[in-house]
C-alpha cells in the first residue's frame, strides 16, 4: 500500500506537466507540429517554456491574454497536484526566449 502523503516523482511530474500544455496547445493552434514544450528545472520550481508557430503566437495568447491566463491557471490547478511550482512562457518559435520575469508580451 503506498502512502498518501508521499511526492510524486519530479520527473514524472515535470513530464506529465508537458504532456498537458503540449496537448492542450495542439488543439489551440493551426501549425500543431511546431508545439513544443521545454522544461527548465531547478531544485524548487520548474518553468515551462511553450513554443508556438509564429502565426499561432495571438492563439495562445487570446484577447486580452485570456488563453495564456487560462493556461497558466489550468498549469496552477495540476501542479497543486503534483506538489511542484511550474511557471509558464509562451515563445514564438525561432526568436530567442525572454526572461519571464520581465516579458509582459502576454499578460494584459
Amino acid at each position: 500500500m503506498s502512502d498518501p502523503i508521499a511526492v510524486p516523482d519530479s520527473n514524472l511530474a515535470v513530464s506529465e506537466m508537458q504532456s498537458l500544455m503540449t496537448e492542450i496547445t495542439r488543439a489551440l493552434v493551426d501549425d500543431a507540429d511546431a508545439v513544443r514544450v521545454e522544461a527548465l528545472t531547478d531544485h524548487e520550481a520548474t518553468v515551462l517554456r511553450l513554443h508556438v508557430a509564429p502565426s499561432d503566437i495571438g492563439k495562445v495568447i487570446g484577447k486580452q491574454g485570456r488563453t495564456a491566463r487560462s493556461l497558466r491557471t489550468i498549469l496552477g490547478a495540476a501542479s497543486m497536484k503534483l506538489q511542484r511550482r511550474f511557471s509558464l512562457d509562451i515563445v514564438e518559435a525561432g526568436r530567442a526566449p525572454h526572461d519571464h520575469h520581465n516579458d509582459n508580451s502576454d499578460r494584459d
